[in-house]
């Protein structure tokens, strides 16, 4: 009995250990979207650059230094970009998504410096 017990007793010990450390290393392995979550403040910062793009367009366009097809072009992708961030929004963004809204935003702002420096002359 005692034979037994000095083979059972360290397979068993060994086997309860594995069960017991198996779900973190499932989880490092294959880490879940809800781990890669977007803190509040990154999410509200992109909420205020796309809201910032959308009035720097519109400001452009009152002075006057880019035309209005062009302040339309840009107030579309920038609609595109709302309604990207409202999906992502709705699960949590994740990092990924965060850069994906956040290389679009800094899209248009250069195509918008680019309309106001291209001198075509709207500035009239």
């Amino acid at each position: 009995m005692r034979k037994i017990t000095r083979l059972i007793a360290p397979a068993l010990v060994a086997a309860l250990g594995v069960a017991a450390v198996a779900p973190g290393i499932a989880e490092a392995a294959a880490p879940h979207r809800e781990a890669a979550r977007i803190t509040p403040n990154r999410e509200a910062r992109i909420r205020s650059d796309i809201a910032g793009l959308r009035s720097q367009i519109d400001r452009a366009a009152a002075r006057r230094t880019i035309s209005q097809r062009e302040a339309q072009r840009l107030r579309n992708e920038a609609v595109q970009i709302q309604r990207l961030h409202t999906t992502y929004a709705r699960g949590g963004l994740t990092s990924r998504e965060v850069q994906t809204l956040q290389n679009r935003v800094d899209r248009v702002h250069a195509a918008l410096r680019a309309e106001r420096n291209d001198r075509n002359d709207h500035r009239r």
